[in-house]
């Protein structure tokens, strides 16, 4: 019978004394941590609805002398926030969702078709990892901008935030090491009962994949979400710049609380779908961590 070491023993835990230190060390790390988190949150929020003394006051002011909520109305007109916004909604989902099929497609493929020198297509894959991601700008940039055998032009064009993320060589490894993961008596009973590769990986391999797709889809959402470089390279039209490069665009006469104020709102979609898929994330590392 193994017995777990732990820095109070059973003992001392059952006596009123250590259960009061134990709960009061707990109660207050738990309380630390959540401060630590939720303080940067609070000084963001607060600091739109302060006034502009309050924010470059010295030392700073913790709680506005007047709660100010017209930086937040001023920032969705003066900013076009909603205009930004619905930009990026536009390059992100669609990003996702190229994203999804394709890697998907590859990453089975790789996985279970086992292709002719499919090794060496994953390892040409995994090598572009080691690339600086800066190092491809250019390259990206000069092929976007005339697109090889059609000559066309994907610069201010949602297909030129698409196609680039659509070869996500890090989301494609980790699907297919879920992949690889998967249970082989379930797919050779589909394959008895007549189930073609078409059918298996959308009848059984997806549904079975659904905490993997959740984290690749948080990932490639995110990417997109809060990438700076490469939208502002491709959208010289402010019209159809995404929030991330908009915000920096559009801040150079606008009060510092309005532009706080505007990258709260910004921040909303993204922390709202962590809120949400926080489930499926946590569901996902620890499906890639444990073999099916």
């Amino acid at each position: 019978m193994s017995s777990t070491r732990t820095l109070l023993s059973p003992l001392a835990l059952a006596r009123p004394r250590g259960r009061a230190l134990y709960w009061t060390v707990f109660t207050g790390v738990v309380l630390l941590f959540t401060l630590a988190f939720l303080f940067p949150v609070y000084w963001m929020v607060s600091g739109a609805m302060k006034s502009a003394d309050e924010v470059t006051r010295t030392p700073p002011a913790l709680v506005p002398d007047r709660w100010h909520l017209g930086g937040y109305t001023d920032a969705w007109d003066l900013m076009e926030l909603p205009t930004h916004l619905w930009n990026t909604v536009v390059q992100a989902t669609g990003a996702w969702l190229l994203q999804l099929v394709f890697c998907t497609a590859a990453a089975y493929a790789l996985s279970k078709l086992r292709p002719a020198f499919g090794k060496v297509i994953l390892g040409g894959i995994l090598a572009t990892l080691m690339v600086p991601a800066q190092a491809l700008v250019v390259p990206k940039y000069l092929t976007v901008a005339d697109l090889p055998l059609i000559h066309t032009s994907l610069l201010n064009d949602p297909l030129g935030i698409w196609l680039p993320a659509v070869a996500n060589a890090f989301n494609l490894y980790l699907l297919k090491r879920f992949f690889d993961q998967l249970p082989r008596d379930v797919l050779e009973a589909a394959e008895i009962d007549g189930a073609g590769r078409m059918r298996t990986l959308r009848s059984i391999v997806l549904p079975m994949s659904r905490p993997v797709l959740g984290v690749v889809s948080i990932f490639a959402l995110v990417a997109v979400w809060q990438d700076f470089l490469w939208p502002l390279m491709v959208f010289s039209d402010t019209g159809k710049q995404p929030i991330s490069v908009a915000l920096v665009q559009l801040s150079q006469n606008i009060p510092l609380t309005v532009l706080i104020a505007a990258m709260v709102i910004a921040s909303i979609p993204m922390v709202a779908m962590f809120l949400v898929f926080q489930r499926h994330i946590i569901a996902g590392i620890s499906a890639g961590s444990t073999k099916g």
